[in-house]
C-alpha cells in the first residue's frame, strides 16, 4: 500500500518534481480536509469562526508548506469582488501627483486593495477611455486627481481637486482662496508692492479659483497687477517638464522689463524653475526677487534657496481619498461628501523683506 500523506511532509515529497502550481484540490488532499473548509479559512470568511483553531492553523501551515497561491480570478468571481481601485492623474511626472498617489497607496495596501495608476495628459477622449479600461479590468471604484469628467459614470468615484460644479460624487478640495490670501498677504507684509504671478494652466481645475483669489486679495491690499506681471504656464515636452515651464515663464517676465520684487507661482515646480531662471539672469533669490510656490512638494525643501510655499497636505489628501472610495465601494448607500482641506503657509529661505521700492 502506498504510504499515507502526512500534513508535515514538504511539498517536494508529496508532489515530487511537479512544476504545476498547487491547486486548492491538491491542498485539500494533502490536509485531508474539504476544499470548502480550506477556502473559508484562507479567505478569512466569517463562517471560518466555526472551524476549530487547530484546523485553521493546519490550513495556514499547509498552504505555506506547499506554497499555495489562490487563483485570484476564481476568488474574484466567487466573492463578486475584485478589491481593485483605479487612479487617474493628468501627469505622473509632477511631485504633486506622486505625493498624493503615495498617500493613496499607503491606505490601499493597509486595506489589502490593489490599484491601477494611469495618466491622460489632459486628453478628454483618453480620460473616458482610461475610466472604461479600469472598469473592464475589474476596478470597483476610481480616484481622479485634478481631472474633470462629464457626469454619468456608474462606478463610485472620488475626485481630488476637481471643481466641476455638478460632480455628483465625493470631492476633496483645497481651500485655494485661503492659501492665496495667506501667501499674498505675507509678501505684502514683507514690503513687496510689485509682485509677479504665474497663472496656472488653462486645463487645470485649480487655475480659476487661485487666480480669482489673487485678484481679489490684491484688490483688498491695494496692489496693482499689471498684465506684464502675469504669465500663464504652458505645457512643454508634452507636459512632463514642469520645472522647464517655470524657467520659460520667468524668462518672459524678465524680458517684459517691468520691474518686480516678488513672484507668486501657481505651483512649486514652476517656482523652482523660476529660481533657476533668475539665477541664470544674474538675479539673487531672495535679495533681488522673492519667490513663493504652492503645494509643498518634497523638492521644495532641497532647492537652493529652500522654497517658501503654501502647503497642501498631499499625502493626507491621498489617504483621505482612498478612505472615501473604499467607503463608497463597501457602503453604496453613503451620501457623497465635499471635503475642504485647509492649506497653510510654510516660510523658508526664498522670501525676504523687500529691499527696494
Amino acid at each position: 500500500m502506498p504510504r499515507a500523506k502526512q500534513p508535515s511532509e514538504p511539498a517536494s515529497t508529496i508532489l515530487g518534481t511537479r512544476t504545476k502550481p498547487v491547486s486548492l484540490r491538491d491542498l485539500a488532499a494533502h490536509l485531508d480536509l474539504s476544499s470548502t473548509t480550506i477556502s473559508l479559512v484562507l479567505n478569512d470568511s466569517p463562517l471560518a469562526k466555526g472551524i476549530s483553531a487547530k484546523t485553521r492553523e493546519r490550513v495556514l501551515q499547509g498552504a505555506a508548506d506547499l506554497n499555495y497561491k489562490p487563483n485570484y480570478f476564481a476568488r474574484m468571481l466567487n466573492r463578486k469582488r475584485s478589491c481593485m481601485v483605479g487612479v487617474l492623474s493628468p501627469d505622473l511626472s509632477e511631485g504633486y501627483d506622486s505625493e498624493i498617489i503615495h498617500g493613496i497607496e499607503r491606505l490601499l495596501i493597509e486595506r489589502n486593495y490593489l490599484y491601477f495608476v494611469s495618466s491622460h495628459h489632459w486628453n478628454k477622449a483618453l480620460i473616458r477611455q482610461r475610466l472604461e479600461d479600469f472598469a473592464q479590468r475589474g476596478a470597483e471604484g476610481m480616484i481622479l486627481i485634478n481631472t474633470q469628467i462629464e457626469s454619468g459614470f456608474e462606478l463610485p468615484l472620488v475626485s481630488i481637486g476637481s471643481l466641476t460644479p455638478d460632480f455628483p460624487q465625493t470631492r476633496i478640495i483645497v481651500d485655494n482662496a485661503a492659501g492665496i490670501r495667506e501667501g499674498l498677504a505675507y509678501l505684502y507684509a514683507l514690503g513687496h508692492r510689485h509682485i509677479a504671478f504665474f497663472k496656472g494652466h488653462a486645463v487645470s481645475s485649480d487655475t480659476e479659483s487661485r487666480w480669482i483669489a489673487c485678484e481679489e486679495t490684491a484688490q483688498v491690499l491695494g496692489l496693482r497687477i499689471p498684465k506684464e506681471h502675469v504669465v500663464e504656464l504652458q505645457r512643454i515636452d508634452g507636459g512632463v517638464n514642469p520645472i522647464r515651464e517655470g524657467y520659460v515663464a520667468a524668462e518672459q517676465l524678465l524680458q517684459a522689463k517691468s520691474p518686480f520684487t516678488a513672484l507668486l507661482a501657481f505651483n512649486d515646480m514652476s517656482a523652482i524653475g523660476a529660481i533657476h531662471a533668475f539665477h541664470d539672469a544674474g538675479k539673487r533669490v531672495p535679495l533681488d526677487i522673492s519667490v513663493m510656490g504652492f503645494d509643498d512638494v518634497q523638492a521644495a525643501t532641497i532647492v537652493q534657496p529652500s522654497l517658501t510655499t503654501v502647503r497642501q497636505p498631499l499625502g493626507q489628501m491621498g489617504m483621505q481619498a482612498a478612505k472615501e472610495i473604499l467607503a463608497s465601494i463597501e457602503h453604496p448607500q453613503l451620501e457623497p461628501r465635499r471635503i475642504s482641506i485647509e492649506p497653510r503657509l510654510v516660510i523658508r529661505q526664498s522670501t525676504t523683506v523687500c529691499l527696494r521700492r
